[in-house]
C-alpha cells in the first residue's frame, strides 16, 4: 500500500468520527457561545478596559471558564457512556454535601447563600446538581425495574428531585430551585400517568389564583366548580365516585388557605414583590419593578436592527442592574435588535428541537432520559430568562444557557451538551 492511499484512509478514519457527531447542534452551540462573550464584553465595557484576556475583567472570567469547558470537549467525547452511569450515583449524592456545605461554608450573594469562593473563581453547587440530578434520575430510571405505576418508584423519583429542591430554596434561591420542575417532562414520557401532572398544575393554578382573589373568593369558585360537575354528571346519569371529589375539593381548599403563608414565609420580600408585579397587584417601575421596566426599554430601543455593538445607551449608561447576567437578553435586544433576539430565539429553538428529535431515536434508555433531562432544564432556562426580560414572568435570578455571565453555569451548560453529543454518537447502539 502507497504512502498516499495509508493517509487517504486515515482521512477517511477521521472524517467518520467527527461525522458522527451531531454537527448542526455543535455549531449551534459555539454560536452561542461566542455571541455570550461578544454581549457578556458589551455589558461589562468601560472605558477603562485593557484586554478581554484580563482575567480580572467579567469577560476575562468567562473565557477561563469557555477554555475549561472546550478542554473537557475531547475527554467527554472519548469517554466510554457507561462511565456517566457508574459515576451517576456518586456524583448525585456529592451534589447534595455540596449543597447542604453552603450553609456552612457558602458566601451569600443576593440574599442567596449560594457560591463557594476561591480566589478569583467562584463556584454555584447548583449548577452542578442539575447534570448530577439529571445523570441519577436517568440511571434510575434506566433500570428494567423501575415502574412509573408503581407507588414506590413514583416516591423514588420524587425524592430524587425534591431533596435538591428543598435544598436549594433552602439557601434561599427559589429560581434556581423552579429549574428542577423541568424533570417532570422526561418523567411523562417514560411513563408517568398525565393525571399527576394535571395535578400538579391544579395545585399551582389554585396557589396563583388564590393570590389573585384571595382565599374566600378561591374556596367560592372551588365550591361552585364541585357542584358543577356534580349536576353535570347527575344530568348526563354518570356514577361518580362522591368521596373522591370531595376529598379533592377538601384538598385544594387546605392548598388555597396555607397559600398567603407559603407566600409569606418560604419566598423572600423580593421574590413576592415580583410575583405581585406580575400580578398586576403593584406597579413599581422605580423599585422591585424597575429592572423589567429598564429592560424593555432597552429591548425597545434596539428596533429591527440594534443600534449597534457597544453602541447601546441603556447598556452603556447601566440602567440594566445585572445587565451582563439574568438580564442579557435585554443587551441582545438593544444593540442587535429584533435581528439578534429573533436569531437567538432561533438557535435556541434549533438546538431544543434537534436534541429531543434525535434524543428519541436513542436505543439506549439511559441515554434518551439524558437527553431529555439536558433539553427539558435548556428550555426551562431559556423560556424563564427571555420570559423575564420581557416582563412575562418575575424575576427570579436564572441565566440565560451558553450566553449569560456565570463561569457555573457556562461550564455545566457545556459539559451537558458534550455528555449529549457523545450519547448521541451512538444513539443507534445498545451497548
Amino acid at each position: 500500500m502507497s504512502m498516499k492511499s495509508h493517509i487517504s484512509i486515515k482521512t477517511l478514519v477521521l472524517m467518520n468520527r467527527i461525522l458522527k457527531y451531531d454537527l448542526i447542534s455543535l455549531l449551534a452551540y459555539t454560536c452561542l457561545v461566542i455571541f455570550g462573550i461578544a454581549n457578556v464584553y458589551s455589558s461589562s465595557y468601560t472605558e477603562s478596559f485593557t484586554s478581554i484576556f484580563d482575567y480580572t475583567t467579567l469577560v476575562g472570567k468567562q473565557l477561563i471558564f469557555l477554555v475549561i469547558s472546550v478542554s473537557s470537549l475531547i475527554l467527554i467525547l472519548f469517554t466510554n457512556y457507561k462511565f456517566f452511569d457508574n459515576i451517576a450515583s456518586s456524583f448525585y449524592f456529592l451534589s447534595l454535601i455540596l449543597l447542604v456545605s453552603l450553609f456552612f461554608f457558602g458566601v451569600e450573594r443576593g440574599g442567596a447563600k449560594s457560591w463557594f469562593i476561591f480566589g478569583p473563581i467562584s463556584f454555584q453547587p447548583t449548577e452542578f446538581a442539575k447534570l448530577c440530578t439529571a445523570l441519577f434520575l436517568a440511571k434510575f430510571l434506566s433500570i428494567i425495574q423501575t415502574d412509573l405505576n408503581k407507588i414506590r418508584d413514583i416516591i423514588i423519583v420524587s425524592a430524587i428531585i425534591l431533596v435538591p429542591i428543598i435544598f436549594i430554596t433552602a439557601q434561599p434561591d427559589p429560581g434556581s430551585a423552579l429549574v428542577f420542575s423541568a424533570f417532570i417532562f422526561p418523567i411523562l414520557r417514560e411513563g408517568l400517568d398525565a393525571k399527576f401532572f394535571f395535578f400538579g398544575l391544579t395545585i399551582l393554578s389554585v396557589l396563583m389564583l388564590t393570590l389573585i382573589f384571595d382565599f374566600f373568593n378561591m374556596s367560592f369558585i372551588l365550591i361552585a366548580i364541585f357542584i358543577s360537575i356534580i349536576l353535570y354528571n347527575r344530568r348526563r346519569r354518570i356514577r361518580i365516585n362522591f368521596i373522591k371529589y370531595f376529598s379533592a375539593l377538601l384538598f385544594l381548599v387546605v392548598i388555597s388557605f396555607s397559600t398567603n403563608y407559603l407566600f409569606e414565609n418560604v419566598l423572600e420580600q423580593r421574590h413576592r414583590d415580583r410575583i405581585n408585579l406580575i400580578l398586576g397587584k403593584e406597579i413599581d417601575n422605580k423599585g422591585i419593578g424597575y429592572n423589567i421596566n429598564q429592560s424593555k426599554i432597552a429591548i425597545s430601543n434596539g428596533g429591527i436592527f440594534g443600534t449597534g455593538f457597544l453602541e447601546g445607551t441603556q447598556t452603556k449608561g447601566d440602567f440594566v442592574p445585572r445587565q451582563h447576567t439574568d438580564y442579557i437578553f435585554s443587551t441582545i435586544g438593544e444593540e442587535w435588535g429584533f435581528i439578534g433576539t429573533f436569531t437567538t430565539i432561533l438557535l435556541f429553538s434549533l438546538l431544543i428541537i434537534r436534541i429531543t428529535i434525535r434524543a428519541e431515536k436513542q436505543v439506549n434508555h439511559f441515554k434518551r432520559i439524558y437527553c431529555l433531562c439536558f433539553t427539558s432544564i435548556l428550555f426551562i432556562h431559556f423560556f424563564i430568562n427571555i420570559g423575564m426580560s420581557i416582563g412575562l414572568v418575575p424575576s427570579v435570578g436564572i441565566p440565560l444557557p451558553f450566553i449569560s455571565y456565570g463561569g457555573s453555569s457556562l461550564l455545566t451548560f457545556s459539559v451537558m451538551f458534550f455528555i449529549y453529543l457523545n450519547f448521541d454518537s451512538s444513539r443507534l447502539k445498545e451497548d
